[in-house]
Formats: structure tokens, sequence, C-alpha cells
């Protein structure tokens, strides 16, 4: 099981090239792939590629929200915040969706590494 965030199905569907997008049709075509919930809303709430890709996320996983989740994500974005680190309240939902499931999370995102320093999160 592996998961991908936003940016990297978005590179996908625009058949950028990179390791992540390899990465995740590699995990489509194996049904390993899963979503945290954060990505489909943030992927069906854009105007340009929601219609695109409402077809795609129809058919993946999602990793389920776990009894505790609001408060371990709360807890993971504060202590990035604490060391004066850059934790969006949407990456922080990712990453503990993630870590949560102990699966490591495909994207292009640069954020995250923060979360993998500090939080126990896994990239691909």
């Amino acid at each position: 099981m592996i998961a991908a965030d936003t940016s990297a199905l978005s590179a996908y569907v625009a058949g950028q090239p990179g390791r992540d997008v390899v990465h995740l049709a590699e995990a489509l075509s194996s049904g390993q792939l899963r979503l945290p919930p954060v990505v489909i809303t943030e992927l069906l709430s854009d105007p340009g590629g929601g219609n695109v890709l409402g077809p795609i996320i129809s058919d993946i996983a999602i990793l389920e929200i776990t009894d505790g989740y609001w408060h371990r994500a709360g807890e993971t974005r504060r202590v990035l915040k604490a060391k004066g680190l850059k934790a969006k309240v949407a990456d922080a939902l990712i990453a503990q969706s993630c870590i949560d499931h102990d699966v490591a999370l495909i994207t292009r995102d640069a954020d995250f590494r923060h979360f993998v320093k500090y939080c126990g999160l896994k990239l691909a």
C-alpha cells in the first residue's frame, strides 16, 4: 500500500515526467494506491482538474480516518510550527493519514520533508 498527494496526481494527469509519476503509475496499475481524504477534497475542488480527476479517484481506495486522527494531526502540526517550520493544515492532515496507516507518500511537494524529519512520515 502507498499513498499519493495532490501534487503527484496532478503531475500524473498532466503527463509530466518524474519519479513520483512513475511510482504513482505503478501503484495505480498494481491496485496499491490509496488516497488521504484531504487529497480527494483538494483534487475535486480544483476547477481545472476536478472533472478530469473525478473518474480516476473514484476507483482508488481511501485511507480511513481513525479514532484520534484530528488530535494527532493537530499535535503533528504543532511540533513543526514550534520549530518555526512551515506546516499547512492540509499537509498535516495528509501526513497524519499516512503516518496512521504506516504508508509512504508519493509527492513532489518539498514541504513534506519536515513531516519526515520530525513526525515519522515516510516518502516513496
